[in-house]
């Protein structure tokens, strides 16, 4: 069953399988969210989030990206306390309505620049995974906005980015790992070399006793081919990009 949306940004596009329970969700061209009937995701990289936050022990997390909201709901269920900002309030009904996404965890629409900089609260891990379409608008990729995250981070605070790199010669992660730097001491770049159009995660902060995330909470479908997934990460050097 596919249904179709207008946001306030973007078409959103949802499609549900009634023999599998599982729910998708695109928006703008790119595909948002995938998840089982208890929106669990089957995303791989949310998986790897999902790991490296619970490494972190992080309690208290901001996400700047809703999505489907797939990985609030996971991080909920194990008693994080959490604050989703989308800029598009519709993100936030799909995720409710499609994707089982507690209503108790915190809503804010707006940007999340601007969140960052208006909001008093610290945070024990800032998540960044917020498309605008295919790509990731400009400022929330800038130096000064690394500094509003790293103000609100709490000490031993984690900020991880969600990034898509075209193939192996793609300067983009380096590029951004290297305006991290400027900001971060440590800064680690989590991807898997040989794919092409993959997800690939920056951590920056307390990140030095990090590893490998593994699958950590089953969903219904999947469970082993995004077992095998995770594994075919890795920890790899960042490039020098300095000028």
């Amino acid at each position: 069953m596919r249904k179709s949306s207008q946001t306030t940004a973007l078409a959103a596009v949802i499609e549900q399988n009634n023999a599998t329970g599982t729910v998708s969700y695109w928006r703008g061209g790119g595909h948002q969210s995938e998840a089982d009937r208890n929106g669990v995701s089957l995303a791989d990289y949310v998986h790897a989030l999902y790991g490296l936050l619970r490494q972190s022990r992080a309690q208290r997390i901001a996400l700047i990206g809703c999505g489907g909201g797939t990985l609030a709901s996971m991080l909920y269920q194990k008693g994080a306390s959490l604050v989703a900002v989308d800029i598009d309030p519709a993100a936030f009904v799909i995720a409710r309505d499609y994707f089982q996404m507690p209503a108790a965890i915190e809503q804010r629409a707006g940007d999340g620049a601007e969140f960052l900089k208006r909001t008093r609260q610290r945070f024990d891990a800032i998540v960044l995974d917020a498309y605008m379409g295919q790509q990731i608008p400009d400022h929330l990729l800038s130096t000064a906005f690394f500094a509003s995250v790293k103000a609100r981070l709490r000490p031993r605070g984690l900020v991880l980015l969600n990034l898509i790199v075209g193939d192996d010669n793609d300067p983009f992660p380096h590029d951004i790992g290297a305006r991290l730097k400027t900001v971060f001491r440590q800064v680690r770049l989590l991807d898997r070399p040989g794919w092409t159009n993959r997800n690939a995660i920056l951590a920056a902060g307390h990140v030095g006793a990090l590893r490998r995330p593994r699958l950590l909470m089953t969903p219904q479908r999947r469970a082993r081919s995004l077992a095998a997934a995770l594994k075919t990460l890795a920890f790899r050097p960042l490039l020098d990009r300095t000028p």
